[in-house]
């Protein structure tokens, strides 16, 4: 999927969102505990609920890899009801990957190959070797960790050089090189607010993986008006503010609503800063 791709699906749907498929079986509706595969029919019931209102979906791989063996099966599950029944809709693995060369090699085998995935966020630590086999895709996106939403994200992500450069702009500046704005993203937490301004100064046309919206008090607002670009550029991401808006039969009704209500927000920003 190219970024023209994305930007198309935008001005049609008139939303940047992207829906997290965060599903927990502690935090599913206690009724499909009953199904023989629970997490599936929780993620087909939210994917079909809200696909007319998001461009992209990010499975959270932990949340399927502690479930082990059918944590993985509900996974492959989730993302083949995808690419079947929405096609258009970009496929995100919330993985944070990244390793010496030849082990990402066998993680972007995994994910691009044998899962079939459009994109997969990356972890930046390691270096241009650690990220390069993953860009060996060319229809496929890297999304590389940059300045996060976490309150942890100070421990490292601020810390200044001798020339007062902060850790995640040099992430920026470096990995900027490694590819294309049509192969690489950012992600860039919502809670970071006018900072999104410093981070376009580096990297002005790339799409930004927003996370941090809602449940982690990121403002809507602020993202647009630092972040947004001539092709939007934002993905942002909602997991637990839909996903979980209900717990009773009606979750998916409800999960409608709330993607619903996110979309008309994104269609009054898309006006006002588009």
């Amino acid at each position: 999927m190219t970024k023209q791709d994305i930007f198309e699906q935008i001005q049609k749907k008139q939303s940047f969102l992207c829906v997290g498929l965060d599903t927990d079986l502690k935090k599913i509706p206690q009724h499909l505990l009953d199904e023989e595969d629970p997490i599936y029919s929780f993620n087909r019931s939210i994917i079909d609920a809200t696909a007319p209102y998001c461009v992209a979906f990010k499975p959270n791989l932990a949340f399927y890899e502690s479930e082990g063996l059918k944590g993985w099966l509900a996974f492959s599950k989730t993302v083949a009801y995808i690419r079947q029944r929405y096609p258009e809709q970009l496929i995100i693995a919330d993985a944070k990957r990244g390793d010496i060369g030849n082990t990402s090699e066998m993680y972007a085998a995994s994910f691009f190959d044998e899962l079939d995935l459009d994109a997969v966020t990356v972890a930046p630590y390691m270096g241009e070797d650690s990220v390069k086999p993953f860009l060996g895709y060319p229809e496929k996106w890297v999304i590389l960790l940059a300045l996060t939403s976490n309150r942890g994200s100070h421990d490292f992500q601020f810390t200044k050089d001798e020339n007062g450069e902060r850790l995640f702009e040099k992430v920026l500046k470096v990995s900027k090189k490694w590819a294309t704005d049509e192969q690489m993203m950012f992600v860039v937490g919502a809670t970071q607010g006018k900072l999104f301004e410093d981070v376009r100064k580096i990297v002005p046309e790339h799409f930004l993986l927003v996370p941090g919206v809602g449940a982690q008090g990121g403002s809507l607002e602020e993202v647009c008006r630092y972040g947004m670009n001539k092709q939007c550029g934002l993905l942002v991401n909602s997991s637990r503010g839909i996903i979980y808006a209900d717990s009773s039969e009606n979750f998916a009704q409800n999960a409608n609503k709330e993607a619903r209500k996110l979309q008309l927000e994104m269609k009054v920003l898309l006006d006002k800063y588009l």
